[in-house]
């Protein structure tokens, strides 16, 4: 299960940090704003991967997510927290990270900064049997036939309209 003392940087929407909140708090529908980073892994096919969420996550078990998402710890740079989220869940270091976008994501129980990324890779990719329970390439059409069908996270689906479609052209 997910450590619900462990502490978030409260920011503002510009990334600034203005106090810290435990996990638990920040995902009680407190709305406190917390910031995230995401990789979206492309590879030289124009597919993208997807990491499936395990079933004891507390945000959207057993829904296909995003490649790399995580929480930026307290203390810690959004650059630093990719680096080290990427290596975590899917064991790869030798990226080049490309930001796309920042933007505020809204939930019934949170609200999150996220740090948009991506990067083409086509190295192998190890998911972290620990975090994930696996993952695998999609096309683009695999993903808009899943849309809106409670296969994808609603933050996967609002971001991929919001910006995958825009990096992948």
């Amino acid at each position: 299960m997910d450590n619900q003392e462990e502490i978030f940087p409260i920011v503002d929407e510009e990334g600034r940090v203005t106090g810290s909140a435990t996990r638990g708090e920040c995902h009680s529908g407190s709305k406190l704003l917390h910031p995230v980073v995401h990789l979206h892994v492309f590879n030289s096919k124009g597919e993208i991967y997807l990491q499936r969420r395990p079933d004891w996550k507390d945000i959207q078990p057993e829904k296909w997510d995003t490649a790399v998402g995580g929480h930026i710890d307290y203390g810690e740079t959004p650059e630093e927290a990719l680096r080290r989220e990427v290596r975590e869940e899917l064991d790869i270091t030798d990226f080049v990270p490309e930001p796309i976008d920042k933007y505020v994501f809204e939930s019934k129980r949170e609200k999150e900064l996220v740090y948009v990324n991506r990067t083409v890779y086509d190295g192998e990719i190890r998911p972290s049997a620990e975090e994930l329970d696996g993952g695998r390439f999609w096309t683009m059409q695999e993903i808009r036939e899943a849309m809106g069908k409670g296969v994808l996270t609603p933050n996967f689906e609002s971001e991929f309209n919001r910006c995958i479609i825009r990096c992948s052209n």
